[in-house]
């Protein structure tokens, strides 16, 4: 470094040396080998190499397992309130590239690492901005990034309305933040009476709980994988497994299904579900059940229901660790197994898996040993991942989690 910089020096093992200069932006507590002491939890901190080789600048968390997340690999970077708004502007600029215009209504603005902002999650419905704060560092600067966040959209031309913090994540745990949720109190800023919104996606009109529902309140990643799921539901009789709030079922029956059936084990999900179906005019079309999948399809297999011709399987994450990966893969035999039994020969399935800890190449052999023990092969259709407003970015595996694939059973 030519110049002098006024942030405390973190030295690191080779093994960070080498992942940082693969691109991946954490320094882990074990590749720490020095760290003054006077410095303080959330700073932002220069990261060297044992030999002082500059490695870049990123925020100190002295409680995570993840010491420091990289915010810059540039010397000439000073984090003051211009470097915070480009970056809004750079993870703004990017959606209006990626997205069809209709779609940046109700998509993901900021996500995380990729957008070199690690700890951050920002998702948008209609007017209403759901933040997540997962690190010290960026909890501390709130009081500046919200005002820049709000000021990137609307000097767009985009309407915002305001803030609301989804902190109710149990990653904040470990960072020793406490977990909270609810509106952001931003200077001159009026918040709305409920916590409760619609949003239209694909042409499908949805409610949207943002205080209540899953993560944000909404999954907008399988964005683009719904779409093709309805282009391939006309005409079909299609059976949704772990529906949600119906998004999957939706689209299929927008997209022209004789009709659909719905599932998932959260009498609230099934009924918001059935108000989304009303919403659209759909509920003709549709019915709904609430049950354990595994255990509604083990039964159906036995009773030999074969009704439906599209099984659709969109599970939540079965393992959120290494250590749990095996017990997934059952997981997601027992129910890919279940459904290409239930189908006929010519039946559609669509499967996936959004957790970045079952690598691809085992799902696909979990799929693969799941139609060998049901005796059918299966022609590939479509392999697809996360909508573009999730981006993957490579050296980054913990960004590339979500694997969808749709088969015909022949």
């Amino acid at each position: 470094m030519k110049h002098p910089r006024p942030y405390p020096i973190v030295t690191i093992t080779k093994k960070g040396q080498r992942a940082i200069e693969e691109g991946h932006p954490w320094v882990y507590a074990g590749e720490v080998l020095s760290c003054p002491e006077a410095a303080e939890n959330g700073t932002i901190v220069d990261v060297c190499s044992e030999k002082g080789t500059w490695l870049g600048a990123g925020l100190l968390s002295l409680s995570s397992l993840i010491r420091v997340r990289l915010l810059s690999r540039n010397p000439n970077d000073a984090f003051d309130d211009g470097f915070w708004f480009r970056r809004f502007q750079y993870a703004w600029a990017y959606r209006k590239s990626v997205l069809e215009p209709a779609d940046l209504t109700a998509c993901r603005v900021v996500f995380g690492e990729s957008d070199g902002l690690p700890g951050l999650t920002v998702d948008r419905f209609n007017d209403i901005l759901v933040v997540q704060t997962l690190s010290f560092g960026l909890e501390q600067r709130k009081h500046t990034l919200f005002p820049l966040l709000i000021r990137t959209l609307r000097e767009d031309g985009q309407d915002i309305r305001c803030i609301y913090e989804r902190n109710d994540e149990a990653l904040r745990d470990k960072e020793g933040l406490p977990q909270h949720k609810g509106f952001a109190p931003l200077p001159g800023e009026a918040m709305p009476a409920g916590t409760v919104t619609q949003i239209t996606e694909n042409g499908v009109k949805y409610t949207v709980d943002f205080e209540n529902g899953q993560k944000t309140g909404f999954f907008l990643d399988q964005k683009y994988n719904r779409r093709a799921v309805a282009r391939l539901a006309a005409g079909k009789r299609v059976l949704d497994c772990f529906t949600h709030t119906g998004s999957f079922a939706l689209n299929a029956a927008l997209g022209g299904a004789e009709h659909v059936t719905a599932v998932d084990v959260s009498q609230s999900a099934v009924d918001m579900a059935r108000q989304n179906a009303i919403l659209n005019g759909l509920e003709g079309r549709m019915d709904f059940l609430c049950a354990d999948v595994f255990d509604l399809l083990p039964r159906l297999v036995e009773e030999k229901r074969r009704e439906w011709d599209f099984i659709i399987l969109d599970p939540p994450a079965f393992t959120k660790s290494r250590r749990t990966a095996d017990q997934a893969a059952r997981g997601y035999k027992e129910i890919n197994y279940r459904a290409m039994k239930l189908l006929p020969r010519g039946g559609y399935l669509a499967t996936c898996s959004c957790s970045h800890f079952m690598e691809e190449r085992r799902f696909l052999g979990v799929i693969a040993a799941a139609a060998r023990d049901a005796g059918v092969q299966l022609k590939q259709i479509e392999a697809r991942q996360q909508s573009p407003d999730h981006p993957i970015l490579w050296g980054v595996e913990e960004t590339n989690y979500l694997k969808f694939y749709l088969f015909q059973l022949v």
